[in-house]
């Protein structure tokens, strides 16, 4: 590849919601180059990266934004170029994104709880297999973001009701998923995002109702019709903390976020998404105390410096 690459591509689909990373990313001196998903084609027997090293912010709320969205694109566009041999952050976690089910599963299979969950490939299946679970419940599209597609039933009457007329959520791959909705302790969750697989920093998010967009980034705020959100930094347990911590590591998050609640009911933590895709908390340095984004593009240089490094004694061999 031209020693004039670029040492960092970010390819991405929303279009404002980079800004505090391209300014981060400005501040510290990386040579960047901004590749917007829109517009975007490839040659599978050629097509090199844009840049010595590959950021995947890819968003799975982009079908709400687009039809033709870029979520199963980008997955084949990141295999190709790392098969080039390129580093692509966090495009291991575009398996774990992509799917709500399988954030479920991990969850359990990690010796974690969530909430009751049973999944379905068929509308006329979901009543069935809401049998046993707890009123009311949640039905969700396993691809969602941005609270997208999140029903609440109140009885087996109503779900029945919705899912024999075809009116449940569906994800774009076709699955739903049937929940048991947790009455959240003091109206909030909790997220915490990693880096690395490692603790970066925590928020409580309170929203009015029972809201399930809880994106908290500046972008997501001033949408039309978001959800007004409080935000106050969070200091979880040790023991949530390397939960969360075995969750990222596990479910390839390089860079992502983890949400849980406590459950008003019994007190108990039920974890219950996990984000490949870290939209910073909107005013850091006022909630924080710092800007994420620095530690972010901190460790992004020094994966730059490991693939320089690599690719020179490459050259030198």
């Amino acid at each position: 590849m031209s020693a004039s690459l670029p040492d960092l591509a970010v390819v991405y689909e929303h279009p404002e919601w980079f800004e505090p990373l391209f300014r981060a990313l400005e501040r510290h001196g990386v040579s960047y180059v901004k590749v917007p998903l829109a517009g975007s084609t490839f040659d599978p027997a050629a097509s090199p990266a844009p840049a010595t090293v590959v950021f995947s912010r890819v968003a799975m709320s982009s079908f709400l934004r687009d039809p033709e969205h870029p979520i199963f694109y980008a997955q084949s566009l990141f295999e190709h170029w790392q098969g080039l041999g390129t580093r692509v952050v966090n495009a291991s976690a575009l398996n774990i994104d992509t799917s709500k089910a399988r954030q479920m599963s991990l969850i359990a299979r990690l010796g974690l709880k969530g909430p009751a969950t049973r999944v379905a490939h068929r509308q006329a299946d979901i009543p069935a297999a809401a049998q046993g679970l707890r009123f009311p419940v949640l039905v969700k599209a396993d691809i969602g973001g941005a609270g997208a597609g999140i029903t609440r039933y109140e009885t087996p009457e109503k779900l029945a009701e919705a899912a024999g007329e075809k009116w449940c959520p569906v994800g774009v791959n076709g699955i739903s998923l049937i929940q048991e909705y947790a009455p959240r302790r003091d109206g909030k969750v909790t997220r915490v995002e990693t880096l690395n697989g490692k603790y970066l920093y925590a928020i409580d998010i309170e929203s009015p109702g029972d809201a399930f967009d809880l994106c908290p980034a500046d972008a997501c705020l001033v949408r039309p019709g978001a959800p007004t959100l409080t935000m106050t930094k969070a200091e979880p347990s040790a023991e949530i903390i390397a939960a969360v911590e075995r969750i990222a590591v596990e479910g390839g998050l390089e860079v992502g976020g983890v949400e849980y609640l406590v459950d008003e009911r019994d007190g108990s933590v039920l974890f219950y998404d996990i984000n490949g895709l870290s939209n910073f908390v909107a005013n850091p340095v006022q909630v924080l105390g710092f800007d994420p984004h620095d530690d972010l593009v901190e460790w992004l240089k020094t994966i730059i410096a490991d693939e320089k490094a690599k690719r020179g004694g490459d050259l030198a061999a």
